[in-house]
């Protein structure tokens, strides 16, 4: 048996048989959410919905993200066998000498064959951050590689996107402003001669719009978003994942909910989004994961949840979980966190939405069931994929009763009180309307339960209190502690 996360003690459950995901439910009903007492509350906040912003733990889950795959700056590199790579380990070349990027800027005006060679050399040249530096302080160097990168020469034209796209992973300020002058050539390009070219110019736009306030200013009126718009119906997978790429980077620009979420919103880019995400698991989940952080920066913006939600976002979404749990109980689930985490985040935010005369609520039993399968295939390699599932359970339950009344009528009460140690924001039910549902008879049947006796008798204790009474502090003294 894997290992357990730390401070998690290693538990087994049993959950309603999967085959309760292919149950449909007649006359699906949506119903307004109403922002009261949540089922569950966190250990720091009042109890109400909880929207996932980018603070405490999201902050942790950024860093993650971006460490173990979706860096900030990206970089396409070609086959192992390329220059530059040794039995597929990178090899970072030597500094040049400010007389040898003079050299290879020569050969770039002779003829046709040394200005290739000479631009090859160049683009192996320039992993190096000092000759990246060194090119940059070379009056005119960045006007001549652009002028081979709009040059009718499709060949010449790659090699030169290709030494633009080693500029634009830079991580020095300074060598990213000196590429502005390409960004509006970068955006008239993404309707380019071939896939991989296209894929090199949305990654180099992605990679200069994280590096410079400048960068953004200058794209925003060169109609970045209409030029995004215009690609997002490519056939082809590297595109929208690239497209993708750019559009997450816009979106969490501080400018985002006031100067970049309105564009977005006024483009056809939503229903696409949402069409790509929700087609993820038929067509490749790269463009789907990508996509699926845009609408988690959208919704956290406050400013596009009742057009998001009118478009059909929480039903959408909803069979989107479903379809991901039916996958993960049926085949391996390796890289589906990458796509379930983002969904269970954009779910949350959406029910903790307030926006009147906007039916957000959906009365579906199989949510619950879908939750505690990616539980329990998530729960000891990907511990972090408790919290967002329990955040979302917070937010279906909060003055539901249909979803509380679920909880109990599927016996999932076992499996959850088994989660309580191991969310440091999830620890406590509150307590009248859990009795008002049933939870208390629940609860008496697992009192007995060994490994579940200190849980059942914290929970009763703060249920047998007269209502309003705080029990946050003997609560969380009765529990065991939480790593």
């Amino acid at each position: 048996m894997p290992q357990s996360p730390v401070g998690c003690e290693v538990q087994t459950w049993s959950l309603p048989p999967a085959s309760l995901l292919a149950r449909t439910r007649r006359n699906r009903q949506l119903l307004p959410i109403k922002k009261t007492e949540a089922v569950w509350w966190d250990r720091n906040v009042p109890c109400h919905k909880r929207v996932v912003t980018g603070t405490g733990l999201i902050a942790v889950l950024r860093k993650a993200r971006r460490q173990e795959q979706l860096v900030s700056k990206r970089l396409l590199r070609e086959d192992p066998t390329a220059e530059g790579r040794q039995d597929g380990v990178e090899i970072v070349p030597d500094p040049l000498t400010e007389e040898e990027v003079l050299e290879l800027l020569r050969g770039m005006q002779r003829g046709s064959e040394d200005r290739k060679r000479s631009l090859s050399r160049l683009r192996w040249a320039l992993q190096n951050k000092e000759t990246q530096q060194q090119f940059v302080r070379l009056d005119g160097s960045v006007r001549m590689l652009i002028g081979l990168f709009t040059s009718s020469l499709a060949d010449m034209q790659m090699e030169a996107a290709r030494c633009l796209h080693e500029l634009s992973h830079s991580s020095d300020p300074a060598v990213a402003e000196a590429c502005l002058p390409v960004t509006s050539y970068l955006l008239t390009y993404l309707s380019g001669h071939s896939v991989e070219f296209t894929e090199l110019c949305l990654y180099t736009l992605g990679n200069l719009v994280v590096e410079s306030e400048a960068v953004m200013k200058q794209l925003l009126p060169q109609g970045i978003i209409p030029a995004l718009a215009s690609c997002i119906q490519s056939p082809h997978e590297a595109v929208l994942e690239g497209l993708g790429y750019v559009l997450s980077q816009l979106l969490q620009a501080k400018e985002a909910p006031t100067e970049i979420v309105p564009l977005v919103l006024d483009s056809s880019l939503p229903q696409h989004m949402l069409r790509l995400v929700c087609s993820g698991l038929k067509s490749g989940t790269g463009a789907a994961v990508e996509f699926a952080w845009c609408l988690h920066y959208i919704i956290c913006s406050h400013t596009a949840n009742a057009i998001l939600l009118s478009l059909g976002a929480m039903p959408a979404l909803a069979s989107l979980l479903l379809d991901l749990a039916s996958k993960i109980s049926q085949s391996t689930s390796e890289g589906l966190e990458l796509l379930v985490c983002p969904v269970l985040r954009c779910l949350s935010n959406l029910l903790a939405e307030e926006t009147v005369g906007c039916e957000v609520q959906i009365q579906d039993e199989r949510l619950l069931v879908a939750l505690f399968i990616i539980l329990q295939c998530f729960f000891q390699e990907h511990p972090f994929i408790v919290q967002e599932c329990l955040w979302l359970l917070n937010n279906l339950t909060a003055d539901e009763p249909f979803f509380c009344s679920a909880v109990l009528t599927l016996d999932l009460l076992p499996a959850l009180l088994q989660l309580l140690p191991c969310s440091q924001t999830v620890s406590v039910l509150a307590a009248v309307d859990f009795v008002s549902q049933g939870g208390q008879r629940a609860l008496e049947q697992h009192r007995s339960t060994p490994e579940l006796q200190e849980r059942v008798r914290a929970l009763l204790d703060m249920a047998s209190q007269p209502a309003g009474a705080s029990a946050v502090s003997t609560t969380h003294a009765a529990l065991p502690a939480l790593s």
